[in-house]
């Protein structure tokens, strides 16, 4: 028989927290006794390791068939397997329950991330920060990242919208600073937006 998992407790419907940061999604089943495979959104998987409260945002689409989805997972243990996390789940010790939950989003409070290492700093603080070069002309806005394996590179949008974005090593050859107070990150750097426009 399938065990759906719950969380907490029966009368307990935990909300996503307000802090709440998309980190991984889930792959699948792992295992005959209800572990699931996850994909971690980042190369460093610690922030699933933060906490044993995963929040979970069901896939898109229609789920034939399937009954209510859970809003929490209490996890009992998670682990790194190949490129990816594997975990086990409380209350949940039946495959099929675990593969229903393919393609659902997991996300964590971003307050139970472990405290970065000095010169260290998660994605998703890094997101909407301004970019500045030495001369202090603006160069946009962080709107992601992209993982290139040695290292990450920040993509960065101008002010004007229609403008290419600016893509620059999160290096520190290029990177002078990043200041999360202030929303800043200064950078040498000398493209100008609007540079080739003309």
């Amino acid at each position: 028989m399938s065990t759906a998992p719950r969380a907490l407790g029966d009368t307990d419907t935990p909300s996503v927290p307000a802090d709440a940061v998309e980190v991984g999604r889930v792959m699948g089943a792992w295992g005959i006794k209800g572990g699931i495979r996850v994909k971690p959104f980042a190369a460093d998987p610690q922030a699933l390791f933060s906490s044993k409260r995963w929040f979970l945002r069901p896939p898109e689409g229609p789920r034939p068939g399937a009954g209510a989805f859970p809003t929490l997972l209490r996890i009992a243990t998670a682990k790194e397997h190949g490129d990816g996390v594997v975990a086990t789940v409380h209350d949940m010790d039946d495959r099929n329950a675990a593969e229903a939950l393919k393609g659902a989003t997991v996300l964590i409070a971003r307050s139970s991330f472990p405290t970065p290492d000095e010169g260290e700093f998660y994605w998703v603080d890094l997101i909407g920060l301004q970019v500045h070069n030495r001369a202090g002309t603006a160069l946009g806005e962080v709107v992601g990242l992209i993982e290139t394996g040695p290292h990450c590179v920040l993509r960065i949008q101008p002010a004007d919208a229609t403008a290419e974005e600016v893509l620059i090593p999160f290096v520190e050859a290029y990177v002078d600073g990043v200041d999360l107070g202030a929303k800043r990150i200064g950078v040498d750097w000398d493209f100008e937006p609007d540079a080739d426009a003309a």
